[in-house]
């Protein structure tokens, strides 16, 4: 039996860079010492989120835009060593920016992502990503997704049906913008989110790795919730809304095979009958 310890972090990020990466620094060292080969960071933790998600374009200057191939990428590969490190940024793309998050080890860069589908007035901010894929790393095949992506089932199913054997979903989502909770735990974009993490990783039948932003940038008060989730959709570790890291160790191979030997819904699939007629769906 070949375990995998894996990780997720919830965490709060801002602004200033070299802060963010002493926080990094200092969760990689700590999630090495407990023998994690696997570690997500949040959306956007190497120079914060948006301020706000109400016309954020105007009331931000937004995150520092960092290069795919630059020195913070190649800071970030080196911080992570023998590990296998997610963990989101803006990506600068000649003027182009996207909201990214990327898989380095210290050899360097394995797979980048951007994110495809955007909230509210995000898209002032960001242009959008067009794809999913998964990707080979020393952990296993893993893909990887941003946020308000995971609300999407054929995000998650794009990634399973690619060969991924673990989703790794790094967000800054906030709770609730109307109507909201006193207490975090029963905010109801909180159980959106658990609900979510829960959802993609049975349907596909796969191990779910879920980090978050924690604590409050701008006008947004993060709901934490940093976990794993086995292919069967039970909740493997917790941080709760606090900050924390969400520890766990599991047989990959053995867990998917387990959870999909007698139902499996990847190979029990009838695509033909899918097919839904362009503008099918309003608004």
């Amino acid at each position: 039996m070949t375990t995998l310890r894996m990780a997720a972090v919830a965490a709060e990020f801002g602004r200033d860079l070299e802060e963010d990466f002493q926080i990094a620094e200092r969760l990689i060292k700590e999630a090495r010492e407990e023998g994690v080969r696997l570690l997500a960071l949040p959306e956007a933790c190497l120079g914060g989120y948006l301020l706000s998600l109400d016309d954020c374009a105007e009331l931000d200057e937004g995150p520092p835009a960092l290069a795919l191939d630059g020195p913070e990428i190649r800071r970030l590969a080196s911080l992570a060593g023998d590990m296998t490190v997610v963990a989101g940024y803006c990506e600068a793309a000649g003027e182009t920016r996207y909201n990214s998050v990327v898989c380095v080890t210290g050899d360097g860069v394995l797979g980048n992502h951007r994110k495809v589908h955007q909230p509210l007035s995000e898209d002032a901010s960001y242009a959008s990503g067009d794809r999913f894929h998964a990707f080979d790393t020393p952990v296993g095949r893993i893909g990887m997704m941003i946020c308000y992506d995971k609300a999407f089932p054929e995000s998650a199913r794009a990634l399973a049906l690619d060969g991924a054997a673990i989703g790794v979903c790094a967000s800054a989502w906030p709770g609730s913008r109307t109507n909201a909770a006193a207490s975090l735990e029963e905010d109801r974009w909180k159980r959106r989110f658990d609900l979510f993490d829960r959802a993609r990783a049975l349907e596909n039948q796969i191990v779910w790795l879920s980090a978050n932003q924690a604590g409050t940038f701008g006008s947004l008060r993060f709901v934490g919730s940093a976990k794993v989730v086995d292919p069967g959709g039970e909740i493997l570790a917790d941080t709760g809304v606090a900050a924390g890291v969400a520890v766990a160790e599991l047989d990959v191979a053995q867990a998917l095979e387990t959870a999909r030997r007698s139902m499996g819904h990847l190979r029990d699939r009838r695509p033909e009958t899918y097919d839904v007629p362009t503008g099918a769906v309003t608004a």
